[in-house]
C-alpha cells in the first residue's frame, strides 16, 4: 500500500509547488523593475522646461511598461552641478541634464558647445543637431562614457547691476559670471573680471556683491529670479551671442545593462521630449523679456554692430585659443561654421 500512495502524494506536492511558482511569478516580475536616478540643478515643479523635459522622459518610460522607472532629483538635490559628469561617466549616476560645457574642464572639446556667436538662432541650432559637427561631439561624449538621449539648445542673455551691456566696452571693470571658458576668455579680453560659478549660485553672488554682471540662459534668468538683482537685461533678440547645448544624457554603463525594450523606451521618450523642448524653449525669450519688464528692469537687445564687435573679440580670444590649444579644436569650429 505505501508504494501505491507515493505517486498521488508526489503529484499533489508537484501541483502545490507549481501553483506557488505561478502565484509568485507576478511578484517576481514586479521585484525586477529597475529604478534609475536622474539629477539636474534646475528648480523642480516651477515651470522650468529643463525640469519638465526630464520629468516627461520619466513619465513616458514608466508608461511604456517595460519594467523601468526614473526618479527625478531636481534642484541639485542629488549631485552638485559640477559633479554630475564624473558620476555619470563612472556609472554612479544614471541620467542627467546639464550644460555640456560644465564638463569642459575634463573634456576641453565640450567648450565649443558654448562658443560665442557659433549658433545665433534656434533654427541653426536644430540644423547643428544633425550635422557632422554634432556627430563628432556625440562620439566624444560616448567615448567618455555617456550617451545623448535628447538634444537641447538654449539661448541666453546678459544682465548687470550697473547698467546695460551692449558693446565690449560696456563690460569693462565689471566682475562677471560667464558660463564656460570660451565666454570667460572673450569677456576677459573685453576688460571684465571673471568669477566662475554654476547658474544656481548667480543670485547669491549678486546679492552678496561678488558679481556685478552675468550671462546665462533665458530659462535660468527667470527660474532663479535674477530680475530681483539686476538693473538692465540684454535679451537675446535677433543677435543672440549666447547659445548653449544642454542635452539629457544617460550613463553608457547603465544603458548597456538595460534590456533592448528598455533601451528603446528611453530613446523614444528622449526623442519625444526633445521635440517638445525645441518648441517650448523658443517661448523662453518672450517670457524672459516680459518677466523682467514687469519687475521694472530695463530690457534692451544687442544691435548687429554690437554683435559684430563682440564676435571680433571672441575670434581673437576664445576662438583662437580653442583652435590652438584643444585637440581637433580648429576642425570642430570649421564644421560648426559650415552649417548654414
Amino acid at each position: 500500500m505505501p508504494a501505491f500512495d507515493q505517486g498521488p502524494r508526489r503529484t499533489r506536492r508537484s501541483a502545490l509547488a507549481l501553483a506557488a511558482v505561478l502565484f509568485c511569478a507576478p511578484l517576481a516580475a514586479e521585484a525586477q523593475d529597475i529604478t534609475l536616478r536622474a539629477s539636474h540643478q534646475f528648480p523642480g515643479g516651477k515651470g522650468d522646461p529643463r525640469d519638465e523635459m526630464v520629468q516627461m522622459i520619466a513619465r513616458d518610460v514608466e508608461a511604456a511598461n517595460v519594467g523601468l522607472k526614473i526618479q527625478v532629483f531636481p534642484g541639485a538635490s542629488l549631485y552638485k552641478p559640477a559633479e554630475q559628469w564624473g558620476a555619470l561617466t563612472k556609472g554612479q549616476l544614471d541620467i542627467s541634464s546639464f550644460p555640456l560645457d560644465y564638463a569642459s574642464g575634463r573634456v576641453p572639446q565640450f567648450s565649443v558647445t558654448l562658443m560665442p556667436g557659433l549658433v545665433r538662432s534656434f533654427d541653426r541650432a536644430e540644423r547643428l543637431n544633425t550635422s557632422p559637427f554634432m556627430a563628432d561631439i556625440k562620439k566624444i561624449i560616448e567615448d567618455q562614457g555617456a550617451i545623448v538621449i535628447a538634444d537641447a539648445w538654449l539661448s541666453g542673455a546678459f544682465a548687470s547691476k550697473k547698467g546695460c551691456i551692449t558693446n565690449p566696452d560696456s563690460i569693462k571693470g565689471q566682475v562677471t559670471r560667464a558660463a564656460g571658458p570660451a565666454f570667460e576668455q572673450m569677456l576677459a579680453a573685453a576688460g571684465a573680471s571673471i568669477a566662475s560659478m554654476p547658474s544656481s549660485e548667480i543670485y547669491s553672488g549678486m546679492q552678496t556683491g561678488v558679481l556685478d554682471a552675468t550671462n546665462t540662459s533665458s530659462e535660468s534668468f527667470v527660474s532663479y529670479r535674477l530680475f530681483e538683482q539686476v538693473k538692465c537685461l540684454t535679451a537675446p533678440g535677433a543677435n543672440a551671442l549666447w547659445f548653449m547645448y544642454e542635452p539629457v544624457l544617460i550613463s553608457k554603463q547603465v544603458f548597456n545593462r538595460l534590456k533592448p525594450d528598455q533601451q528603446k523606451a528611453i530613446l523614444a521618450a528622449g526623442k519625444k521630449a526633445q521635440d517638445w523642448f525645441a518648441k517650448e524653449v523658443r517661448k523662453g525669450d518672450e517670457k524672459l523679456a516680459e518677466t523682467f519688464k514687469k519687475a521694472g528692469v530695463e530690457v534692451i537687445e544687442m544691435s548687429a554692430s554690437d554683435y559684430d564687435a563682440w564676435l571680433k573679440v571672441a575670434q581673437q580670444s576664445s576662438y583662437k585659443n580653442f583652435a590652438e590649444k584643444v585637440k581637433g579644436g580648429d576642425e570642430l569650429i570649421k564644421k560648426a561654421l559650415a552649417v548654414q
